[in-house]
């Protein structure tokens, strides 16, 4: 066997791949791909979520799901009715089993959340799903109205 170039891959900082299916508040980035790596049974990559940002109501077909929470703080939510909440900080891992209908949430107001990704295959499955929240998804602070609101515009020059 050619250890070289079947052997240990180090994909360095700085060259992750942004070329993955993205959500609104989050920048997701491959690091470890089969086009990358070689890798046949892991996906594993970086996410950097914008404060206050949440994803719509989703799970991801038969794929396990970790995240390392390296900066900030992620609240889940899972349940057929998102009934469950849980919050997970720097040093924690979060555990998605496969089929488990979830949404992920910066808990915090001022501070991106930032974790390492690792999923059990390389498909990006992600199914949505038509659950109501009790938080509702949100690209986070940086959604906010760009030009408010004339009204209010109006008043304030008043």
């Amino acid at each position: 066997m050619n250890w070289k170039e079947h052997g240990i891959k180090i994909v360095r900082a700085g060259t992750f791949d942004s070329n993955t299916p993205q959500t609104a508040g989050m920048t997701r980035e491959a690091a470890i791909t089969h086009a990358r790596t070689g890798a046949t049974k892991l996906w594993a990559g970086t996410v950097v979520v914008q404060p206050d940002a949440k994803t719509g109501p989703h799970h991801h077909g038969e794929l396990e799901t970790v995240l390392y929470i390296v900066r900030g703080r992620a609240r889940m939510r899972w349940g057929d009715s998102l009934e469950f909440s849980d919050e997970a900080g720097p040093g924690d891992f979060i555990y998605v089993p496969p089929y488990v209908p979830h949404q992920e949430i910066n808990a915090g107001a001022d501070e991106v959340c930032e974790a390492v990704v690792v999923r059990s295959g390389q498909d990006p499955i992600v199914v949505n799903l038509d659950l109501a929240t009790p938080e509702p998804a949100s690209a986070g602070v940086e959604s906010r109205p760009f030009h408010p609101d004339r009204a209010t515009t109006n008043q304030e020059h008043r």
